[in-house]
């Protein structure tokens, strides 16, 4: 367990899996309007995500590595199901008018995920207090990885970037596919690439040099995970199937009706 290639692989694969099963949730819950209790029933997921991270602070292990990005994936994820089952968003839940543009259409996307924002940076804010003078933060940086590739795809969405995959937008976030601009990259684009490569490039000099279990197995899942927002964010650009790696374990989508077709704008 101490290889970094294993280290690499089991963070593609949980990343890999557990979006899946966020997606998979919602598409339940979109079905059959179980969204709150979705949320719910994986509430279990914040104090068994706080145990593993402080389990994991003060072990310098290749098991502490694990527990603290285990720990921190576990928070992170109970979040976005939150989010994407329409429980955390925003004050806002209505479709950008088209005659909104600039500063007005900014506030407006904001308004739509602010509570959402503000649980991200709580989670963050959390972490860095109970990790401050701990031996090992790997759960932190791990969230720090997340939080910024995040905050960094929310922003090109909304300026514009050439492809936008909606086929996994839930029906309670149906809203926001009105404030995503499909269209060439502009200056966020190469910003996020240019922060996203430095970070990986960073990863992979601290692995280089690694001297400890913790660190060896800490920076293999920071430099995979990295990787991983580096390509998420290329694939708004590069023509690639990439809802393929999840389609195929989800539930068809719900059929909508003609009132909530019209009510979408379809």
């Amino acid at each position: 367990m101490t290889s970094p290639w294993v280290a690499s692989f089991l963070a593609i694969f949980a990343w890999w899996l557990s979006t899946g099963v966020i997606l998979m949730a919602v598409r339940r819950a979109d079905r059959k309007g179980t969204h709150g209790m979705t949320v719910f029933m994986a509430l279990p997921m914040l104090p068994l995500g706080a145990w593993a991270i402080a389990a994991s602070l003060n072990d310098m292990s290749a098991m502490g590595a694990y527990l603290g990005f285990a720990g921190a994936l576990a928070i992170w994820g109970w979040i976005e199901l939150a989010f994407l089952s329409g429980i955390i968003t925003g004050p806002l839940r209505d479709p950008c008018p088209a005659h909104v543009a600039g500063r007005d259409r900014f506030y407006r996307a904001f308004h739509t995920v602010a509570y959402h924002e503000l649980a991200l940076t709580l989670g963050l804010w959390a972490l860095v207090v109970g990790s401050d003078g701990a031996e090992n933060r790997i759960a932190l940086a791990t969230y720090l990885v997340l939080f910024l590739a995040r905050i960094m795809a929310k922003l090109n969405l909304f300026f514009g970037v050439p492809r936008i995959n909606l086929e996994f937008v839930p029906s309670p976030l149906s809203h926001l596919k009105s404030y995503f601009r499909q269209a060439p990259v502009t200056i966020a684009f190469p910003i996020a690439i240019t922060l996203l490569t430095t970070l990986l490039a960073i990863c992979a000099e601290r692995l280089w040099g690694a001297q400890s279990e913790v660190a060896l197995v800490g920076f293999s899942l920071l430099t995979a995970l990295t990787a991983l927002a580096l390509l998420e964010h290329w694939l708004m650009v590069i023509p690639l199937p990439d809802a393929k790696l999840w389609r195929w374990m989800l539930p068809a989508p719900k059929t909508m009706t003609k009132e909530e077709r019209y009510s979408d704008g379809l």
